[in-house]
């Protein structure tokens, strides 16, 4: 029998096949795309002084665009050392943990397109359980990802893309881990970058000013969670 094939080797051989040779064009314009997505909208819960936390940060793209005082990023893969700015500590994960992270150390935890990669709904709840673990007492998390119930078919597009998730499929993963909702949108940006054509920047900006335009062309719901309080 062959031996099993390592977690690790299965995600490079998918993003070996999904992005070869990236473009350095292409690669810098997506570094610019998150630098605006992350000033015009994700910095609205990113206070200067937080200690923020990109769980599954890969290339670091959100990471490397957020000012703040601590930046923390996690990832199954070791390569993504190198991609984050020097400033960024790097923590390996190992499954769902998140090394070297205490508890109520972040004030921020971000999270995007990580959910439906995962094997079943156990590791669903451990992850949320981490996330609930190492953010402090008025932490959030943010939660970004591709929404079944509008981007169809498509969903099942990509090999690693396991389990079915819609907003309502979330609101209830979060309660599973005493993560309460404090905001929840369940058309935000559109399904994907892969393939995609390089959007002008102004015209993201503008984008992000119209939740109008989010009705019609988003695919990916977003959340903001927070610790629910102790009920005595």
């Amino acid at each position: 029998m062959s031996e099993p094939v390592d977690a690790r080797e299965r995600v490079d051989a998918i993003y070996a096949q999904r992005f070869p040779d990236e473009d350095p064009g292409h690669a810098r314009w997506r570094r610019d795309l998150w630098k605006v997505l992350v000033d015009d909208f994700f910095s609205h819960w990113i206070p200067a002084d937080a200690c923020v936390l990109d769980y599954g940060c890969g290339t670091g793209e959100f990471i490397n665009a957020v000012e703040a005082r601590r930046r923390i990023g996690v990832d199954l893969r070791s390569v993504s050392r190198g991609a984050l700015d020097k400033e960024v500590e790097f923590s390996e994960s190992r499954g769902v943990s998140m090394p070297g992270v205490g508890d109520g150390e972040a004030d921020v935890v971000f999270c995007s397109n990580l959910l439906e990669h995962l094997p079943d709904r156990e590791t669903v709840t451990s992850l949320l359980r981490e996330f609930f673990r190492v953010l402090g007492p008025e932490g959030r998390l943010l939660l970004l990802g591709p929404n079944l119930r509008y981007t169809r078919e498509a969903y099942w597009d990509f090999f690693d893309h396991i389990l079915p998730f819609t907003h309502h499929t979330v609101a209830e993963a979060l309660a599973t881990a005493d993560l309460e909702v404090e905001e929840s949108i369940p058309r935000f940006l559109p399904y994907t970058t892969v393939g995609a054509r390089q959007t002008p920047l102004p015209l993201v900006r503008l984008y992000l000013k119209l939740p109008l335009a989010w009705r019609v062309m988003g695919a990916q719901f977003f959340f903001v969670a927070r610790r629910a309080p102790v009920r005595g």
